[in-house]
């Protein structure tokens, strides 16, 4: 098959991993900027124009699209989906997997668990927002923030309305959710393929961290999920229809509580934890859905 992954980066190692899988099983793999892509529409005909062709060929795309280009990039996944090619996420559910208040809101229509979680619009009244939540401390986040960025731990009332405030005046849009204390600065990342629990990893922050994002120097460990976990990671990816995501969680006094799913997952860390060939799992869900 003709596969593409549109990437910014072909040296990233979750674009090399793929390519590399994709050709050991025989496919022709290309790496293509999403970016440089122009998006021709007429009627009956929708094509793709690259550099200095048309991409009339295309049988699969793997979208590697990252957030500061959600906008186009899923402008060019519709646009291959209009030429009839097959990929592992449709642009739909990328946008609805980058809107964190849209996707809590489906999460917990699905009855899927989650740290309480309020969004307001107007946050004079922050007593009653921590309320909600049960009280400081509590957890901030930027609805637009990546990779930990944009997540503030607010440990005294007071921290949380200066926290608040700023944001405010920034006309950042933010959601309060309560703080897991008994989760100690850990969370567990599941990749799903295919609608299937791949391979999981626990992330644990560094010393005095509370986030435990790789990039934020956290480690990671591979772990074996029990029932409810498994569970909850597969109706996360049902619900969102991103049958290739990252299932975050925390472990709680409650059962597993869902943080978010990540549409572009990374392969490295997880891949690095566990020992498994994620990126063959990818080329082979390809290829299941081709034949």
């Amino acid at each position: 098959m003709n596969i593409v992954i549109l990437s910014r980066n072909p040296h990233l190692y979750s674009t090399q991993r793929l390519v590399k899988e994709g050709e050991s099983r025989g496919h022709d793999m290309e790496v293509i900027d999403p970016l440089k892509c122009d998006i021709i529409i007429e009627k009956e005909k929708p094509t793709i124009y690259y550099k200095d062709r048309y991409l009339d060929y295309v049988d699969a795309i793997i979208p590697r699209i990252g957030a500061s280009v959600t906008f186009y990039g899923c402008a060019v996944v519709r646009q291959f989906e209009m030429m009839g090619v097959f990929t592992i996420v449709t642009s739909d559910a990328i946008q609805r997997s980058r809107d964190k208040l849209r996707s809590l809101q489906r999460l917990s229509k699905a009855g899927i668990g989650m740290p309480k979680t309020v969004f307001t619009n107007y946050s004079r009244d922050v007593e009653e927002v921590i309320e909600h939540v049960g009280g400081t401390p509590v957890i901030i986040k930027l609805l637009e923030g990546t990779q930990g960025l944009g997540v503030v731990l607010a440990e005294t009332k007071n921290a949380a309305e200066s926290v608040l405030e700023a944001f405010n005046g920034l006309q950042a849009r933010v959601i309060v959710q309560e703080f897991i204390k008994e989760a100690k600065g850990a969370d567990i990342r599941a990749l799903v393929v295919d609608g299937k629990v791949v391979g999981a990893m626990k992330r644990q922050g560094k010393e005095g961290e509370f986030r435990s994002n790789l990039h934020r120097g956290g480690s990671a460990n591979i772990i074996k999920l029990d029932t409810d976990e498994l569970k909850l990671a597969m109706n996360a990816s049902r619900a969102l229809k991103l049958p290739v995501c990252g299932v975050d969680m925390l472990q709680s006094a409650r059962g597993p509580l869902l943080l978010e799913v990540n549409s572009t997952p990374g392969l490295e860390g997880i891949e690095g934890a566990t020992g498994k060939n994620i990126a063959r799992a990818i080329i082979t869900f390809i290829e299941r859905n081709r034949n």
